[in-house]
């Protein structure tokens, strides 16, 4: 009963409405915006790696790396391969769309989590919730904040890390025969290590296992692109003449392929999501622009980088299946395409679904050559290889869960003493450790639909705000451009806002100036106040 209510509801929330509206919100920002992601693609480079630094901030490197973290997780396997299953090769192309669209929507909500973060207790703090009661700055946005901490916290803290520890589990089982209570316990041990030591300890260990993971994993898409170079222009072909419904295998099926492209690139994205906007808000920068186009690179290295990668190993290997939606006799999904990938269940019967094993077997064929026979049971280069990668991608994305839920906890408890908002954010730590061991150990599909639902209206929440507030973030662009043009570069931008034009922007009104003034950065300093003027 409960499982076709949280269904019912799942399948609402995540309609085409809001799918379309996304998409929609993306094509308007980039409209806004004047294409700022091909105009600025350079600054965004150079800016992931130039970032100050204070107790209270992190880097906008770390910044990237924690959003990175929640950003690429399973989605960026399991997710393409159901794209292709139902959408087939030219769903990547529309991926590849949503990405550079989606770059406007990430730009904006993660500026707006830059000008209204707060100073909480020593760091800052800051995203969708916070821009939500202070940007809004009414009834109604303190609604939304509050509503939108609520969904998060439980989502992202209680329901969502079994989910993704189960993946692990699962994977280093199959590769390695590894019991799951094992890996419950080893991960119980790492995350008490690293997320009691907050936001500092989560963004160093994001930023030293981030950037391994994702150059691993596009070095062995490489590593096949060269074993089939050969087969690499038909490939790229298939994918265009595919998305255009130009290619006769795949003829037909238009409308699915680009719905299930563009919402597999949104889930796995999460531009509009509001997850984003958690990590943006932690960086140290002179100016909200700064971390704005830095979290919009991010999508492109979540979608056109490490989903491609994805993509381009599945295929050149050719194993894949694309549902021409109908189911035959014996229960198996009606094909237009067979590689004849599935994955064999205890009882017998075989899924044939976008799964893991699309990519396992890819890398399998590609290392094994011409004598390679898949066989769902063969544990070669390809099980290895995808429990390291579901390891790094899951387990990075669990810190972002709990920093995402400790953000929304100190929000929901600010007004409360120091104690009693630590004591509220150990527990959250101790109910994700709990929720991770568990997942090791019994998958729970009920807790995955939950989740989904719950980042589905996170989702909502996060648009139906972003609408309402995005002029100040694109006046920060405009903002941010003329002091490159005045100054010769970004990198003595400085945010000076009026108070007519951010009211509630307290961290640029009060704080920044002051700590400017107190730590003698007195160049900096004067230039504020010039600015200002």
């Amino acid at each position: 009963m409960l499982d076709n209510i949280v269904g019912f509801l799942s399948d609402i929330v995540w309609s085409p409405v809001l799918v379309y509206g996304l998409l929609i919100t993306g094509i308007t920002f980039t409209l806004l915006l004047k294409v700022f992601q091909l105009r600025h693609f350079k600054e965004m480079i150079r800016l992931m790696f130039k970032g100050e630094t204070s107790p209270k901030g992190i880097t906008s490197f770390q910044a990237l790396s924690l959003s990175l973290a929640g950003r690429v997780g399973t989605g960026n396997i399991v997710g393409v391969s159901t794209a292709i299953f139902i959408g087939g090769p030219g769903a990547v192309f529309w991926m590849w769309a949503t990405a550079f669209l989606g770059a406007s929507t990430a730009y904006i909500e993660s500026t707006l989590g830059q000008i209204y973060k707060r100073e909480e207790r020593g760091e800052y703090r800051g995203g969708p919730a916070y821009y939500m009661e202070y940007g809004i700055n009414n009834k109604f946005g303190k609604i939304l904040g509050i509503l939108f901490a609520i969904v998060t916290v439980i989502a992202t803290g209680l329901l969502l890390p079994g989910v993704q520890s189960n993946a692990i589990a699962s994977s280093l089982h199959n590769a390695w025969g590894i019991p799951h209570w094992i890996v419950g316990v080893v991960l119980a041990i790492l995350l008490a290590l690293i997320v009691f030591g907050g936001l500092k300890s989560i963004a160093n260990v994001a930023t030293a296992i981030v950037p391994f993971m994702a150059i691993l994993y596009i070095l062995m898409a490489i590593v096949i692109i060269v074993i089939n170079i050969s087969e690499v222009p038909a490939m790229i072909a298939l994918i265009f003449k595919s998305a255009f419904n130009l290619e006769a295998t795949f003829g037909g099926i238009l409308g699915a392929m680009i719905e299930i492209g563009v919402k597999r690139g949104l889930y796995s994205n999460e531009a509009g999501q509001g997850t984003g906007p958690h990590a943006a808000s932690a960086a140290e920068v002179s100016h909200p622009a700064k971390q704005g186009l830095v979290q919009a690179f991010s999508v492109y290295i979540d979608t056109l980088f490490v989903c491609t990668a994805t993509a381009l190993i599945i295929l050149l290997s050719g194993t894949y299946n694309t549902t021409d939606g109908t189911t035959v006799e014996d229960g198996r999904p009606g094909l237009l395409y067979s590689g004849d990938v599935y994955i064999q269940s205890p009882d017998g019967s075989r899924d044939y679904s976008g799964t893991a094993m699309y990519v396992q077997a890819g890398v399998d064929k590609a290392f094994e050559g011409a004598s390679y026979v898949f066989d769902p049971t063969f544990a070669g280069v390809g099980s290895k290889f995808i429990a390291v990668a579901l390891f790094f991608f899951a387990f990075t994305t669990i810190l972002a869960y709990s920093y995402m839920g400790e953000t929304n906890i100190t929000y929901l408890t600010r007004n409360m003493s120091d104690s009693g908002t630590k004591l509220f954010i150990n527990v959250i730590r101790l109910l994700l450790i709990f929720a991770t061991v568990f997942g090791t150990i019994r998958a729970a599909e009920l807790a995955w639909d939950l989740g989904d639902l719950g980042v589905g209206t996170m989702a909502w929440l996060n648009l139906i705000s972003i609408w309402f507030l995005f002029k100040p973030a694109i006046r920060a662009l405009k903002d941010y451009e003329h002091q490159m043009k005045e100054k010769g570069s970004g990198n003595y931008a400085l945010y000076s806002p009026s108070k007519d034009e951010v009211p509630t922007a307290v961290f640029w009104h009060k704080d920044y100036p002051e700590r400017l003034e107190r730590t003698g950065e007195i160049d900096m300093f004067n230039n504020y106040k010039k600015n200002k003027s």
